[in-house]
């Protein structure tokens, strides 16, 4: 057996230990998940990014729209629960409607998005999307795949070791292609079904009405429309508006059920 066979089946094996022994599963969903980061690590990171995100963007000043954003989030934070979070809820000053979660509990609103959610049940759409995020893991997965396509880079490249130079460029720009479109987009989509789905339980759990939901996608829709882009689903990180609403649609009558008794 040759020492580039030896190399090639000891990083196969190393990748194949490493994601059996980061097993998990994702709460709610049930989904096996692979994670290799501690969750403690994780929310260092987290909260290490998140600071430098508070430092080089401007924060907003507005008292009410501030105020419903820790309402609001406080509500959704209290119907779960996840170890090592510290949750902090901040509205940036921002044109570009978005929001994003990252480890540890640390959610971003830019004021951008605030026209298109309009409601206080809108703004906890994207809230308790935002959260689901966190409680699913899923900044701790995104880092786990990189990892394990890189060992799977390492192994290609060690493969390929005696081919031309040539050849050898070729492979691996369709591994990093193959991979982020076979591999990294989909599980990004996956995780953004994950999220819309985890949402609307934590937002009827939070006694707001998961029909809000549907009306802020909407919403988010007419925007995407009316700028006339559309990128195709499988090179996107996002689902299509219409198929995360009808995703949604299939799952109101359980998030409805929870939303009926959080108001008992």
């Amino acid at each position: 057996m040759t020492r580039t066979s030896l190399s090639l089946r000891a990083a196969a094996v190393s990748c194949i230990l490493v994601a059996l022994n980061g097993c998990a599963t994702a709460p709610e969903t049930g989904r096996r998940q692979v994670l290799l980061i501690d969750s403690a690590q994780e929310a260092q990171m987290g909260l290490q990014s998140f600071e430098k995100i508070k430092r080089d963007t401007p924060v907003s000043r507005d008292r009410q729209a501030n105020a419903q954003l820790q309402s609001v989030g406080r509500r959704i934070a209290s119907v779960v629960s996840i170890p090592n979070a510290d949750w902090e809820f901040v509205l940036f000053e921002s044109d570009e409607p978005n929001a994003f979660a990252l480890p540890g509990g640390k959610i971003g609103v830019n004021t951008g998005i605030l026209p298109i959610t309009q409601t206080e049940a809108g703004l906890a759409t994207v809230i308790a999307h935002e959260i689901a995020h966190v409680t699913a893991r899923h900044g701790a997965e995104r880092m786990s795949q990189d990892l394990l396509v890189q060992v799977g880079g390492t192994a290609l490249s060690t493969l390929l070791g005696s081919q031309s130079p040539v050849a050898r460029d070729l492979a691996m720009q369709a591994y990093g292609v193959g991979t982020e479109v076979g591999v990294m987009l989909p599980y990004s989509r996956t995780q953004e079904y994950e999220a819309d789905r985890v949402g609307l339980l934590y937002m009827a759990r939070a006694g707001f009405d998961p029909n809000a939901a549907i009306g802020f996608w909407e919403r988010f829709q007419a925007r995407n429309q009316s700028r006339g882009t559309r990128t195709p689903e499988f090179l996107s990180t996002h689902p299509l508006d219409d198929a995360r609403i009808a995703q949604l649609r299939g799952f109101l009558p359980q998030a409805m059920a929870e939303y009926e008794h959080a108001r008992r």
